[in-house]
């Protein structure tokens, strides 16, 4: 094998490089690429997603100014995995025609933020960098149940009392700072997390911790973030599992050198963004991404019927033992759910975009979730529920009942997430890991011998997720309380798959 037993580096991929080799190298040149972007959260998504884009731009357009410094929060991991390779990995594309290989270039520098975050805070403070793009997941941004600023957290308390930063906004609200006192060269802020209104949400957390710092390190840094900071939403889509085993394997087979930071994906990616940039940014729409003054009706479209549909397909399906979202889908049951989800109750509450095929779009999402060869697990996608169902559900719930009428597929998705909550195993037998930031809150709340109204009621009770005005809609209780008790009643008496 060409390289067996070498890491991927510069150096190494110079060598297995060359005609026939069976994947594509760095679309630019790593060495010559000099940092443009700084991106918090460099997790799987955004390499085989933001990062791909970025890189494809910078080779459309010749330019070796839009680098990227990446950022991990928490853990220093994939700054283990991608410094000794140079920034250099790979992006496993996993397809009906086989696995496809790319070598990607554009991450030029790994930094730590929970160990060097000042070194987080220079680089957001360079004026050689025009964007910052993030992605933290939901549950990154720290939100209370209003959706503003957790000033109850601990760690955004000891952001605010002038602890190097360690969570996403007091990062970027540091930096920022740190930026105006070097001259206040203007720059773009990026969400690419899934909540509604990201920018907007991003935006809004940005000024509250502002306003939070004591009145001589605020001073003017909200006007001057007013004017020379924007922060455009953008809507994302591809879907990213998590590595395993058997994906390393064959990149570093497919490649000829081992890669530890190997992401698998699946061939699809859209990016949907809103013109609106406070300086120069990569021309992202020579790689395909779509720029708009309108990312909402986007944005919505995705939300309600990819990702709703996603967690519905994995509580259903991990409760049933399914392992991934492929094998849920194959059980006919399951998928008369999934499309009645999309069809029923999610889509009378869309604005549909102008140029969009609603019913191809629906029909792609169910091809796209069929796709044995990602192994998307459902217990992956079942992880953080009580930050997901605000944003995925219930906003079509909400939307529903309104309009007189109880959404009975997005209260099924509601009801299994909570008895896969309660119960905590599959119908064989397996444990279903609760891996929610409100873990503790919601075993608390929830008991696997509770009859379901009482379950229903506690959970109901988690404003956080629910709100005030849910837990008061005795139609949408009623149903959800039914559902619970005929989805634990078919899983504790039946062996077979189907969950009700």
């Amino acid at each position: 094998m060409r390289g067996a037993g070498q890491r991927l580096r510069l150096d190494t991929l110079d060598r297995v490089a060359g005609p026939g080799r069976g994947w594509h190298g760095p679309q630019v040149d790593p060495r010559a690429l000099r940092v443009g972007v700084v991106h918090l959260g460099l997790g799987a998504f955004h390499r085989a997603h933001q990062a791909v884009f970025t890189e494809l731009a910078a080779a459309a357009t010749g330019r070796d100014d839009w680098g990227i410094a990446g950022v991990t929060q928490r853990s220093a991991a994939v700054r283990e995995q991608l410094v000794p390779q140079d920034g250099l990995y790979s992006v496993l594309e996993r397809g009906a025609d086989g696995p496809a290989l790319r070598v990607v270039g554009s991450v030029r520098e790994v930094l730590h933020g929970g160990g060097d975050p000042a070194a987080v805070v220079d680089r957001i403070a360079d004026p050689a960098v025009r964007v910052v793009t993030v992605t933290v997941t939901e549950k990154g941004y720290r939100r209370d149940g209003r959706g503003g600023l957790d000033r109850s957290d601990p760690e955004v308390v000891a952001d605010l009392t002038g602890r190097p930063p360690r969570t996403a906004v007091g990062q970027l609200v540091r930096g920022l700072q740190a930026r105006r006192s070097r001259g206040g060269a203007p720059v773009t802020v990026l969400s690419c997390d899934n909540l509604s209104g990201n920018g907007r949400v991003l935006r809004g957390l940005v000024h509250e911790f502002v306003a939070a710092l004591p009145a001589a390190q605020g001073a003017g840094l909200a006007d001057w973030i007013t004017g020379a900071v924007r922060f455009p939403s953008c809507m994302v889509d591809r879907i990213v599992p998590a590595t395993r085993d058997e994906d390393r394997a064959d990149a570093n087979r497919l490649l000829g050198l081992e890669d530890r930071g190997v992401v698998v994906t699946e061939p699809f990616r859209q990016w949907v963004i809103e013109d609106d940039f406070a300086a120069d940014r990569p021309t992202w729409e020579r790689a395909g991404a779509l720029f708009t003054t309108d990312v909402a009706g986007w944005e919505a479209v995705k939300l309600r019927t990819l990702n709703a549909t996603h967690s519905l397909l994995a509580y259903l399906g991990a409760l049933s033992g399914y392992d991934t979202i492929a094998a849920a889908l194959s059980d006919d049951r399951l998928a008369a759910a999934a499309e009645a989800l999309m069809v029923e109750d999610v889509t009378p509450t869309l604005r549909v975009p102008d140029g969009l095929d609603l019913a191809g779009y629906r029909r792609q999402v169910l091809a796209r979730f069929a796709n044995p060869a990602l192994r998307h697990r459902t217990v992956q996608v079942a992880m953080d529920g009580s930050q997901k169902l605000p944003v995925r559900l219930l906003g079509t719930v909400r939307d529903r009942l309104s309009a007189g009428v109880v959404p009975r597929h997005a209260t099924l998705a509601v009801a299994a997430w909570m008895v896969y909550v309660a119960r905590g195993w599959d119908v064989r037998g397996r444990e279903l890991p609760l891996d929610d930031p409100l873990a503790d809150r919601l075993r608390a709340a929830a008991s696997a011998d509770a009859d379901p109204s009482r379950l229903v009621d506690s959970l109901l009770r988690v404003s956080e997720i629910f709100g005030p005005d849910l837990p008061e809609h005795g139609g949408f209780r009623a149903v959800l309380t039914e559902q619970v008790m005929r989805l634990r009643t078919d899983l504790n008496g039946s062996s077979s798959h189907h969950p009700y």
